[in-house]
């Protein structure tokens, strides 16, 4: 008797769980595997989740340029959302369809959620998983077959725009969009200790279905970076291989083959996972290849997030450990590294499933065009090249202060969580203030800006008062990469290089020459050093000795009718 109630029980559980499963296919399995849910499907599907278990919440959170709010969707086997009061556990963040001519995520991430509510998969002991089921929400409604013209399927999809025609993955340091101002709020409520941005290729052809994207470990910092390198990813990876899923870094070719080799692409701030770096967050952007079915590249990415679930539920307290000793590197007086460029002299050769490729004639132009040949496949070891050298640092100061006239750039502090005080009364300090020497305009817009680039400055030591409500910053705070990526001007995704600063580099005030030309003959009267600094300047440079109205300039601007706010950077840095 005993026997056949338990094998009634075993019975009963078995077809409880089938038909659930069964209950909860998602659209793209109801198809033909070559299709994507739509926006409305998905999101009833999740709200007939959350009804069925509680270990799922689906909540609105802040807007989007299109109107609709960013929906976070929580999953936890203790039925706990409240995040904060979770932050022992290891805190996992899932991201669709920022680029929703690339969906892939969002089919696999309905799976991958019906599955851990069902049972049907192991479920995290010490881990949390939020996902953003969709975050262009505009491009995803903005539904077509044809914007992906390099692409194998699916059927339809969004456009990669959002309503603003924003490229959303160069958005996340300037916050031009509704979108990105939401998620930042998402991302430091749930504090991911990994970040995963699913996304699809563009350039060459080969036999991968899986290509990825990590955060560039030197940049991550040293023992965190070491640990995603050469334990975390190699790991993933081996247990992929095990499910015959062959993977390899992001192969950065476009418009020639990859067998001379590749190097690591540098995920800068504006990007997601250099944005989640910047607050100690190991970031992997899958990139399924886009030639390759819809129904492999789904697979892939769901097997890729399942992997990666499983390796940082089972090594939490590792990564939770190493995050939090990483900002510790960053210290006041320590070197931050700006610019980096590629370190040829370390180059790993590493095995690479590739097609054989060649040139013929095109049919449109008559000259050589570049193909590939599937049928002849090859594996060859080729070279890798993901070590970076420093090329441009600073020391990392105690404290930045900022005027609280700047409030664009505050308010991004703000919502970054970035810890500031602000002065109670006018208050004298010495600072290193910074001279903008030279930079670079872009000539045709790039996502809404005409962003500067090759930035230098000058730098000068001064006793300054600031003002009762200006803001200072200390460094010595978990934000510390981000105030370093933002507030130094020659950083590439600085904020003076996104243009939030372009006020100073106008003077407002100037001089008619024919009254200034009396005034200078009295300024250098009254100023012999000025007057022999004039002089030796033009001995040694013949074309200012040709160039009356350029001396003209140059006395004007060494005088003290000279605006001293033109070029001079309005952000402040304590060294003491």
């Amino acid at each position: 008797m005993e026997k056949n109630l338990i094998i009634y029980f075993l019975l009963t559980s078995f077809f409880t769980f089938s038909q659930k499963s069964d209950a909860f296919l998602t659209p793209y399995e109801k198809g033909n595997k070559n299709q994507t849910a739509m926006y409305q499907e998905a999101i009833d599907f999740y709200n007939s989740l959350t009804k069925e278990f509680k270990t799922i919440k689906l909540m609105e959170m802040g807007l989007t340029d299109s109107g609709e709010p960013l929906r976070l969707l929580i999953f936890n086997p203790e039925k706990d959302f409240d995040l904060k009061k979770n932050q022992n556990k290891a805190m996992l963040l899932i991201n669709n369809n920022i680029h929703p001519s690339e969906p892939d995520g969002v089919d696999a991430s309905m799976m991958l959620i019906r599955d851990l509510a069902t049972g049907k998969i192991t479920v995290p002991k010490n881990t949390i998983i939020a996902v953003i089921s969709f975050y262009n929400i505009g491009g995803t409604l903005n539904r077509n077959s044809f914007s992906r013209a390099n692409q194998n399927g699916p059927e339809s999809y969004g456009f990669r725009g959002n309503d603003r025609n924003f490229d959303l993955n160069r958005d996340f340091i300037k916050s031009d969009t509704k979108n990105a101002r939401s998620f930042a709020e998402i991302f430091h409520l749930v504090n991911p200790d990994v970040f995963i941005d699913n996304h699809v290729s563009n350039g060459a052809d080969y036999q991968y279905v899986l290509t990825y994207i990590q955060t560039q470990h030197q940049k991550l910092g040293n023992d965190l970076g070491n640990y995603l390198k050469d334990e975390m990813t190699p790991k993933i990876r081996t247990q992929l291989l095990k499910k015959k899923i062959e993977s390899i870094p992001y192969v950065t070719v476009y418009g020639a083959t990859p067998e001379k080799g590749f190097t690591q692409m540098m995920d800068l701030p504006r990007y997601s996972t250099g944005y989640a770096s910047l607050f100690h967050t190991i970031g992997y952007m899958p990139e399924t290849h886009m030639l390759k079915k819809y129904e492999d590249r789904v697979k892939v990415t769901y097997e890729f997030m399942l992997e990666t679930i499983a390796h940082t539920d089972a090594n939490y307290l590792k990564i939770k450990y190493l995050r939090t000793k990483n900002q510790i590197q960053f210290k006041p007086k320590s070197l931050y590294t700006l610019q980096w460029k590629i370190d040829s002299t370390k180059v790993e050769q590493i095995d690479f499933l590739g097609f054989e490729s060649g040139y013929k004639k095109s049919e449109i132009s008559g000259k050589d065009r570049l193909f590939y040949d599937q049928k002849k496949l090859f594996k060859k070891q080729i070279p890798y090249y993901h070590f970076y050298k420093p090329q441009k640092q600073v020391e990392i100061p105690s404290a930045y202060i900022i005027p609280k006239s700047w409030w664009n750039v505050i308010d991004l502090l703000k919502l970054n969580k970035v810890e500031m005080v602000q002065f109670e009364k006018d208050t004298l300090i010495e600072v290193e203030k910074y001279k903008i020497a030279d930079y670079k305009t872009a000539t045709s817009a790039y996502e809404g800006h005409y962003p500067h680039s090759n930035t230098t400055v000058n730098k000068l030591i001064e006793k300054i008062v600031f003002k009762k409500g200006d803001y200072f910053i200390p460094t010595q705070q978990f934000a510390v990469k981000y105030l370093m990526e933002t507030l130094e001007p020659e950083a590439p995704d600085s904020f003076f290089n996104w243009n939030f600063f372009d006020g100073i580099l106008q003077q407002k005030e100037g001089y008619s020459a024919y009254v200034f030309e009396d005034l200078a003959v009295e300024i250098l009267a009254k100023n012999p050093t000025l007057k022999e600094k004039f002089e030796k300047k033009k001995a040694e440079d013949k074309s200012f000795a040709d160039n009356g109205s350029a001396q003209l300039d140059w006395i004007y601007k060494n005088s003290e009718y000279y605006e001293s706010s033109h070029l001079t950077y309005p952000v402040y840095r304590v060294l003491n």
